[in-house]
């Protein structure tokens, strides 16, 4: 954690500020103002916790189970790459979930803009694919070394089928589809990372198993997860169910 202070308390702040400008704005007089505090907050959240994925990717150093690097570690080339990645990829989602819920001009709009977002998150996938292995050695033999080549090919492979089926989608003005094509680029995204890292939680230094916390709370742990993640589940499906559909402003939310 102490190798990440600085982005996570920075996205701790924004997400503080956007919860209050989001509040402020039911009660303002004048809305823009607010409008724009709520997109800042939401924009320096995502983007400070890209920039702690990237500063983990590119690996912390530890010593003695101890954080043995600087203050500004964080802070590169490439965690600022991710952090732009992310904040795209974020817009992208929104875009098209706004295509799946909306109507008339908001829907195109939101369409337009996909087609932005969804150009740049996948440059930006691309550049960060090409320069993770370059990060540590481990990651290279992992995604370009024989036979395990074998098993990560399909991955870019179906980042390329999940382009296909967005653009297409947004090209044949489909409401659905880009929104679930972009969920599979970021889930395809998160497996390749876990193909990255395996065996490590904290690279190049701290595996998964030495990471765990002891046996007793990881059992004590699993019987909360086991009721509390059903009853999650169910209602994050039932809220889901509740608010199907277009977005009906006569309904009372809009």
């Amino acid at each position: 954690m102490t190798a990440l202070y600085a982005p996570l308390i920075a996205m701790l702040l924004a997400l503080v500020f956007r919860g209050v400008a989001f509040e402020f704005r039911w009660r303002a007089a004048r809305k823009e103002p607010w409008d724009w505090a709520f997109a800042g907050g939401s924009i320096v959240a995502a983007f400070a916790q890209g920039v702690a994925l990237g500063a983990l990717v590119q690996g912390i150093p530890v010593s003695d189970r101890a954080y043995a690097g600087g203050w500004w570690d964080w802070l590169s080339p490439f965690s600022l790459i991710t952090g732009i990645a992310l904040v795209e990829g974020y817009a992208l989602l929104g875009a098209t979930w706004l295509i799946l819920k909306t109507t008339g001009e908001m829907q195109e709009q939101a369409r337009r803009l996909a087609w932005f977002t969804g150009l740049g998150t996948l440059c930006l996938i691309a550049a960060i694919s090409l320069l993770t292995p370059l990060m540590n050695a481990q990651f290279m033999a992992r995604w370009f070394a024989w036979p395990a080549i074998l098993y990560t090919a399909p991955v870019p492979l179906m980042v390329a089928a999940a382009a296909f089926v967005l653009f297409t989608g947004l090209a044949r003005r489909h409401d659905a589809r880009p929104f679930f094509a972009a969920l599979s680029l970021f889930v395809l995204s998160y497996i390749g990372l876990g193909i990255s890292f395996y065996p490590y939680i904290v690279p190049p230094s701290i595996t998964i198993w030495s990471a765990a916390a002891p046996d007793t709370s990881l059992k004590f742990l699993l019987v909360g997860a086991v009721v509390l993640v059903p009853l999650i589940l169910a209602y994050t499906a039932w809220s889901y169910w509740v608010f199907r559909g277009k977005v009906d402003p006569e309904a009372g939310y809009h």
